[in-house]
């Protein structure tokens, strides 16, 4: 990798199904369809909802840790002590990543989602109550557009994919990958089972069945992944995995995902509408998955465009992502959040996970 670039792997499990729509209906077994991979047909969580739901977080944590400040404004400005929205990111919290990038003093509620100033100058929108500022590390970080400037950002992420898919056996349940998703994301693994046959730890259960599909196990035990994955509590260990062959793994990911019938509700008697049934699928809880996050160095673009200036640190971007990632455990991603869909663990590789955001740099 580039020094400009600087690469973090991301491990997250499913703590809920995980609904995130194709935008329409199709006619068959399912309404509401998932967002596929267009190869594989394997269901994916897109880089384009993770980078848009992360970049409402990051703007949550900030305002999570500053909200005391501006709710004393008003108290300040009338004993006569307030001395302008630059003291608000004087603080001696324990945030100071926040606090280091000056430019965070533009920051508002709507530096998350959509633009809906776009025609404002650069300038212009700093003092507006609206819109995005194009100046705090979320804007800088992320990207915005301005009617005079457009800035692509310095984070850029992947699309989750799956590596462990949870499916119930005869064995209880077990977790099905390939080896092309395990060396993809890093992990060891031994040689693709034949066709038809899988792999499992021991080798030595004869056939398993992999939800309605009944399949050989190869007698020969696969390697040990010496695997690292675990989220707090829940360790994934190697006698819960199963390596199946590539061309199988879509079919079984694809006939054992989450099916949710629903009703609408008429809003005047209370009862389910006439006609109004449909199924939705999701990705099951239990889900692993991966995916990476790349985080651009664009100092070399100081003195180029005097707009762009001051960009945030590597250091200040790498908190936001670490420090915001929380709210993906309570709020979640995708639809239907308030029907038990949506969370998400999210767990970075360790130098990340362990680094001090707490701290004066």
């Amino acid at each position: 990798m580039s020094d400009f670039v600087k690469n973090y792997q991301v491990f997250a499990m499913t703590a809920d199904p995980v609904y995130i729509g194709t935008g329409g209906y199709t006619i068959g077994r399912v309404d509401n369809t998932i967002v596929r991979d267009p190869i594989t047909n394997v269901p994916k969580i897109p880089g384009s909802s993770l980078a848009g739901v992360w970049r409402y977080y990051a703007v949550l944590e900030i305002f999570s840790k500053i909200k005391d400040e501006y709710r004393n404004i008003a108290k300040r400005k009338n004993n006569g002590t307030y001395k302008g929205i630059n003291e608000i990111f004087n603080i001696d919290s324990n945030s100071k990543w926040i606090a280091d990038y000056e430019n965070n003093k533009y920051i508002r509620l709507k530096c998350a989602g959509q633009d809906d100033e776009p025609n404002k100058i650069l300038n212009e929108s700093r003092e507006s109550e609206t819109g995005h500022c194009g100046h705090c590390l979320v804007c800088k970080g992320f990207g915005f557009s301005k009617k005079d400037i457009s800035w692509q950002g310095m984070l850029y992420f992947s699309d989750l994919n799956i590596l462990f898919f949870p499916v119930f056996t005869m064995h209880g349940t077990k977790w099905i990958t390939t080896v092309r998703r395990l060396e993809e994301a890093g992990l060891n693994s031994d040689n693709s089972p034949t066709e038809n046959k899988v792999f499992t730890k021991n080798g030595n259960e004869g056939h398993i069945n992999l939800g309605w599909l009944y399949l050989e196990v190869d007698k020969r035990p696969s390697a040990s992944l010496n695997n690292n994955i675990q989220f707090e509590n829940f360790q994934l260990n190697d006698e819960d995995i199963v390596i199946v062959p590539d061309n199988l793994f879509s079919q079984i990911v694809n006939s054992n995902l989450e099916i949710r019938t629903s009703v609408s509700i008429d809003p005047i008697t209370g009862a389910a509408k006439e006609g109004a049934l449909f199924t939705s699928e999701a990705i099951p809880r239990g889900t692993i998955l991966y995916g990476n996050i790349r985080i651009f160095d664009k100092s070399s673009f100081t003195g180029i465009d005097d707009k762009l200036e001051p960009l945030p640190s590597i250091d200040n971007l790498e908190c936001a992502l670490k420090e915001s990632k929380h709210f993906f455990e309570t709020l979640g991603i995708g639809g239907m959040t308030t029907r038990g869909f949506g969370r998400l663990k999210i767990k970075f590789n360790e130098d990340l996970e362990e680094k001090d955001c707490e701290s004066k740099k």
